[in-house]
């Protein structure tokens, strides 16, 4: 029972984010779109360990509305617990994405999902990530403004105490 309820509300999420993504798409240029891999733009995250990068691929994270980011984590760095006030879907690009849920970073209780993973976290869920078998790629998609909050502030590695 519980696969068949998460299995509809990424469904509906997903369905969601991409009529949210039309609607977005139309307002920006009434053009169809297309990303290819050589033209994202990696740069580093105030709120991520230096060596992390993040692309905005859709939208604007900064503002209200649907967005598409890709986040690459180089093998063994580890994300502390936070949380985002969107519900996010992350899809596994490459590598293997180790998740775990939980206000306590507890390597015990990580979760690995491997390149073609759909993973749904709803908002203000507390969690963590480590890159523990290699680097890995996710593409995370939003409806914005994204935020990211850690659960122990000394953590942030941007030294600020919310967003």
């Amino acid at each position: 029972m519980k696969k068949i309820n998460s299995f509809k509300f990424l469904f509906c999420s997903m369905v969601w984010l991409g009529v949210q993504y039309t609607k977005a798409q139309s307002l920006q240029n009434d053009k169809v779109g297309d990303i290819y891999a050589e033209d994202i733009k990696w740069s580093a995250f105030p709120s991520f360990p230096p060596e992390a990068r993040l692309a905005v691929l859709i939208g604007d994270p900064k503002k209200e509305g649907p967005y598409v980011v890709r986040v690459r984590l180089p093998s063994n760095v580890v994300l502390m617990p936070h949380k985002h006030p969107e519900t996010r879907v992350y899809t596994v690009i490459s590598g293997v994405f180790y998740i775990g849920i939980g206000e306590k970073y507890d390597p015990t209780k990580l979760k690995a999902y491997p390149p073609g993973s759909v993973f749904v976290l709803p908002a203000n869920t507390p969690h963590f990530h480590w890159a523990k078998s290699g680097g890995y790629e996710t593409q995370v998609s939003a409806y914005g403004p994204l935020g990211i909050s850690y659960i122990n502030p000394s953590d942030d590695p941007s030294g600020e105490k919310t967003k």
